[in-house]
C-alpha cells in the first residue's frame, strides 16, 4: 500500500552560506549491545588484519553520553581465524587527538586522563582459532567540571603486541567522544526507548515538547526534536549546494535561547531537517566532491546553531525536470549510493552528531560503498532510520550495520492521518525496536484532545509502562 507523504515545505527565498570544517553511532550507558561484526569491511587480503569495534559494532570511533560514570567495551576483531594468539595494547595518548584536530580543522578537547580507567594490563587478545577477543572495558567518571554542551575525547593509541596480526589502515588509533550530562536533567528513559518529535515548525512552537512528561519517572516523553525543515539549495550563481531556511526556521534559529535552549537544557536533542527544494539538487545526485563540500556546510550549520545533527528526507528534488548530472559539474545520476556517500562525509566531519534518515523513496535503502579501499556501511554512519507512516519491518538489509533498536516503527502523523494502534505499539516493543517518530504534534490543533493526546498516552503506557502527564501549557506560535 502506498502512503501519501505530506513532508513538504514552501519554497521561500533566503540563502545563508556558512562554512566550517572517523565513524561512529551514539549510545548511552543504558543501551549496551554487541553489534554484528562486518568482516567484509576491508578488501580481501592474505594478511591477517585486525580492527576494533565497540559494543554496538561501530568502527574507528564511539560516541557516549553518560551521567556520573560510564563504561565502554572494546573488541579486537580479525578478518580470519587466528593461526596463533594475537594481541594489541591500548593506551591513552594525547597526540592522537592533536593529530585528529590538525587533520580535520577541529578543536575537540581532551576528556581528562585522570577520569579514565583502563585495566591494569590494557591488552586485548584473540586466541588461536577465533576471530574476536573478549571485551576490554574503558571506564570514565565525571569530575563535575565539564560542560554538558561540549564534546570531549578519550584518545587511544593501538599497538600490536603479539601474533602475526597487522592493524588495518587507520586502525592504530581510536577516538571515544564523550558528553558528560551529569549536571543537567535528561530525557533518557530506563529502557532506552527514543521518541522523535518531527515538528512542523512553520506554525508550531517547539516548546510544546516540554509539556509532556511521564508520571513515575518525571522524564520528558520526547527525546529528540526534529525541526521540519531546512532546505538544501543549488545556488546557480556560485555553483554550490547550500542550506537555506524559510522565515519560520530562521526565526527559531535566531531565537535559539528562547525556543531551543530550554529543550537542550532538559537533555532533548535538537535536529535540523534537510529537504530538497524543487531545483534539481537532492540527497541522491551529489558527486563525491560535492558531498564533501555540502558536509562542510552542514557542519558549519550545526556548529553555528549548536544543533545535534540532521534529519535526511529525500523528497521534492525534481531530478527529472533538470537532469543536472548531464550538464553541471559536481552532480551525478540520482542513486541511493550517492546519498550513502553524503552520509559518510557528514559523519566523517561530525562523528559525535546524529544522522536520522527517513526510510522513504530512493533512500529507503542506503547501500554500502567503497571509500579509499574500505567498505563503509550506511548503518555505521547513521544513528536512526525511521519508517514512513504506519509502516514497519526490520531495516537491517536496508541500512547494513544499524542496530535493531535504532529502527523506527509505525511512525505517526498527528494532523489526523496516521495513528498507531496500541496493538502495533505493543508489537514494536515486543519485537525489540526502540525508536518511534511522531510528526506534527501541536496541542493548539483542533484534534489534540481526541487524537493527539490519546496517542501520546498510549505511547506512555505501552512503551514506558507509565502514565502521561500533560501540564496544560500550550505554547502558541509567537514569532512573525
Amino acid at each position: 500500500m502506498k502512503y501519501t507523504n505530506i513532508f513538504k515545505l514552501p519554497c521561500i527565498a533566503g540563502v545563508m552560506m556558512i562554512f566550517g570544517c572517523s565513524l561512529t553511532s551514539s549510545c548511552t550507558e543504558d543501551e549496551v549491545m554487541t553489534g554484528d561484526i562486518n568482516t567484509n569491511r576491508y578488501e580481501s587480503s592474505n594478511e591477517l588484519l585486525g580492527y576494533l569495534t565497540d559494543s554496538q559494532g561501530k568502527l574507528m570511533s564511539s560516541n557516549i553520553e553518560f551521567r556520573s560514570s560510564g563504561e565502554l567495551s572494546l573488541f579486537l576483531n580479525l578478518t580470519k581465524e587466528a593461526s596463533s594468539n594475537c594481541g594489541i595494547s591500548i593506551t591513552y595518548d594525547e597526540s592522537v587527538l592533536e593529530e585528529y584536530n590538525a587533520k580535520n580543522s577541529s578543536s575537540y578537547e581532551l576528556f581528562p586522563k585522570t577520569q579514565v580507567t583502563l585495566p591494569e594490563n590494557p591488552t586485548i587478545k584473540v586466541e588461536t582459532g577465533k576471530q574476536q577477543s573478549s571485551p576490554l572495558p574503558v571506564a570514565f567518571t565525571s569530575n563535575g567540571q565539564l560542560s554538558a554542551d561540549s564534546k570531549y575525547v578519550i584518545p587511544l593509541r593501538i599497538t600490536v603486541t603479539s601474533g602475526n596480526v597487522k592493524l588495518a589502515q587507520g586502525e592504530d588509533t581510536r577516538l571515544i567522544f564523550i558528553t558528560d550530562r551529569t549536571g543537567i536533567p535528561d530525557c533518557n528513559k530506563e529502557n532506552g526507548f527514543k521518541i522523535l518529535s518531527c515538528m512542523e515548525v512553520n506554525d508550531t512552537n517547539p516548546l510544546n515538547n516540554l509539556s509532556f512528561t511521564l508520571k513515575n519517572s518525571g522524564k520528558l516523553l520526547v527525546d529528540v526534536l526534529i525541526m521540519f525543515s531546512g532546505n538544501m539549495k543549488y545556488d546557480r550563481e556560485t555553483g554550490h549546494v547550500t542550506m537555506k531556511y524559510n522565515n519560520n526556521i530562521q526565526a527559531l534559529l535566531n531565537g535559539y535561547d528562547h525556543y531551543l535552549k530550554p529543550l537542550k537544557d532538559r537533555g532533548m536533542k535538537v535536529i535540523m531537517g534537510i529537504l530538497p527544494d524543487h531545483d534539481g539538487s537532492g540527497l541522491c545526485n551529489l558527486a563525491p566532491e560535492t558531498c564533501e563540500e555540502f558536509a562542510l556546510e552542514i557542519k558549519a550549520m550545526c556548529d553555528a546553531y549548536n544543533l545535534d545533527g540532521v534529519f535526511l528526507d529525500e523528497e521534492y528534488a525534481d531530478y527529472n525536470d533538470y537532469d543536472l548530472y548531464l550538464n553541471v559539474p559536481g552532480f551525478v545520476r540520482p542513486t541511493a549510493s550517492a546519498c550513502s556517500r553524503l552520509v559518510y562525509e557528514i559523519h566523517k566531519l561530525q562523528p559525535e552528531k546524529d544522522i536520522i534518515v527517513y526510510a522513504y523513496s530512493t533512500i529507503y535503502s542506503l547501500p554500502s560503498i567503497n571509500v579509499d579501499g574500505r567498505t563503509i556501511n550506511s548503518g555505521e554512519c547513521i544513528t536512526y532510520a525511521v519508517h514512513d507512516y504506519g509502516r514497519s519491518g526490520n531495516l537491517s538489509s536496508s541500512y547494513p550495520g544499524l542496530p535493531k533498536t535504532n529502527m523506527g516503527m509505525f511512525s505517526q502523523e498527528y494532523t489526523g492521518r496516521f495513528f498507531a494502534s496500541e496493538s502495533n505499539l505493543q508489537r514494536m516493543v515486543d519485537d525489540g525496536y526502540k525508536t518511534h517518530m511522531i510528526f506534527a504534534m501541536d496541542p493548539n490543533r483542533g484534534n489534540f484532545t481526541y487524537q493527539q493526546l490519546p496517542s501520546m498516552q498510549s505511547i506512555a503506557k505501552i512503551v514506558y509502562n507509565d502514565e502521561l502527564v500533560f501540564d496544560g501549557k500550550k505554547y502558541p506560535k509567537d514569532w512573525d
